[in-house]
């Protein structure tokens, strides 16, 4: 392709100029390299220019300027040129893959991983882009971002194009939709899960953060729109959008409506439009989240049956609420939940759990939750999760998450500074280590464990680094120390 295929703003001397690849980092520069001048938080492209010339770049997009000695084009803004840029480079493949969209501050994930299944059943090849994997052509390889940069982005869609994939399902982050690296996607439809405090780091506000979510169905055009309206940013942009099709469990007035819902350990059943489903996840919060892939893919015109059979197989999603099975007589959950609101739901599946064995004659066990908070990151949610764990759980411990360049101590006094004082304890143990242990070794029959923040993740980031770490495996090791070592069997509680 050349420069002036690429863009209009192309000086009349450089039409024809060659162009392999296009880069923003000017390491990854080689000669035929368009590169990107993005103008970052703590660093300007622009500054870098010079080195990518060296390295052979063909061109650079500029926002003014350089009198280099390579072709420069010019643009108002130099990310929201990369998109459109990188969709025509890779072949615009995203008109040719049937891309379903979806956004929200939890749920995400497992309604990615539900919506591929579904699509999958229903004979479609599906790729898959989000916070735990990517797969292409069925080729599974390590996430990095939740929604890579478009000059990334574009070629995974025409890698699953040429592989034959039909359909690709990804998460959305409002860090993407804000960008600009979700723009020149064909929505086939797009999903909103909820809304809730998280990210106040990177948005100036909970309204700014919400507009940023709002971009996708901006652009998602006529494709079938799914948004959950139980959540009240889900029904202000279900106002925004009048054709969308509204999903929930508690508002009557939604158009698809999960009733007699029944959820417990070993999975959950709803009732959709007189057809009961069922799913092996736990919690009425997977439940919305299967209610909304359901949806989708019958939108996308798969068969309701199909659909249903898919969802009552479909497998459970690596650190959402996953088992730790070790013979144990209680259960042990890990899962990613990092905001009040994703805490609050993982919590409250574990008393609905318990309060439903309580029931059935057993007797009642207690929630043990091991929490903690990021560091570097929205700081105004950690009281908030302080107080949620303090409420909600019977045995709360706080711990690290990712420090990252805090001192964990320092983040701890925030976490616990949201602790109503005479008010169920809380207790400290900063190394996570030990808190899993804390948390397994004070179990007992009935109980259910839940090791929250990290989920699917497998190192923990402090100032000087990342160290090998996953909570699945912290916690068989912690089970093995009191001689539980079966191996995972279906008949396990969890």
């Amino acid at each position: 392709m050349t420069l002036g295929e690429l863009f209009t703003q192309t000086p009349a001397d450089a039409l024809g100029v060659p162009v392999t690849a296009l880069a923003y980092d000017d390491r990854r520069v080689a000669p035929g390299t368009v590169f990107f001048c993005v103008r970052g938080h703590t660093r300007d492209g622009h500054e870098f220019a010079a080195a990518a010339v060296q390295r052979g770049a063909s061109a650079l997009v500029v926002d003014h300027p350089l009198g280099t000695d390579v072709p420069e084009v010019v643009v108002p803004d130099v990310r929201a040129a990369m998109a459109p840029a990188a969709a025509r480079l890779a072949g615009d493949p995203t008109a040719r893959l049937q891309t379903v969209g979806i956004t929200g501050t939890n749920g995400k994930t497992t309604t990615a991983f539900l919506v591929r299944e579904l699509l999958e059943a229903a004979g479609r090849s599906t790729g898959i882009l989000g916070t735990v994997t990517q797969v292409a052509g069925g080729v599974e390889r390590p996430a990095g971002r939740t929604t890579p940069e478009a000059i990334d982005l574009q070629p995974l869609f025409a890698e699953m194009v040429e592989a034959g994939d039909q359909a690709c399902v990804m998460e959305v982050s409002s860090h993407a939709l804000a960008l600009g690296r979700a723009d020149a996607i064909h929505w086939a439809a797009a999903i909103f899960t909820n809304l809730t405090q998280d990210h106040l780091d990177f948005h100036a506000d909970m309204e700014e953060y919400f507009l940023a979510k709002a971009r996708l169905f901006d652009a998602a055009g006529d494709a079938p729109k799914v948004v959950d309206v139980d959540d009240p940013y889900g029904r202000r942009l279900a106002g925004m959008h009048p054709g969308a099709i509204t999903v929930g469990l508690e508002s009557e007035d939604a158009r698809v409506r999960a009733t007699d819902v029944r959820t417990g350990l070993r999975g959950s059943t709803f009732v959709v439009d007189g057809r009961e489903l069922s799913t092996p996840l736990t919690g009425r919060f997977n439940v919305m989240n299967a209610l909304q892939a359901y949806v989708t893919v019958t939108a996308l015109g798969v068969d309701a049956d199909v659909a249903a059979a898919a969802l009552a197989d479909a497998g459970r999603v690596p650190g959402r609420l996953e088992p730790v099975d070790a013979g144990q007589p209680f259960a042990v959950l890990v899962d990613y939940a990092h905001t009040p609101d994703s805490l609050h739901n993982v919590l409250d599946a574990a008393r609905g759990v318990l309060e439903a064995d309580a029931a059935a004659g057993a007797e009642r066990g207690r929630s043990i939750c091991v929490f903690g908070c990021g560091g570097d990151r929205d700081r105004g949610k950690r009281p908030l999760m302080g107080g949620i764990a303090a409420r909600e759980a019977d045995v709360a411990i706080a711990t690290s998450d990712n420090p990252r360049s805090e001192d964990p101590e320092a983040i701890l006094d925030e976490v616990l500074a949201g602790v109503e004082p005479g008010g169920p304890p809380v207790e400290r143990i900063a190394d996570r280590h030990e808190a899993i242990a804390r948390a397994v070794a004070l179990a007992r029959a009935g109980d259910v464990v839940l090791i929250t923040g990290k989920g699917h993740e497998q190192g923990q980031t402090f100032a000087d680094g990342t160290v090998p770490f996953d909570d699945r495996t912290v916690a068989r090791e912690a089970l093995a120390a009191l001689g539980h070592t079966a191996a995972p069997t279906e008949d396990a509680r969890a």
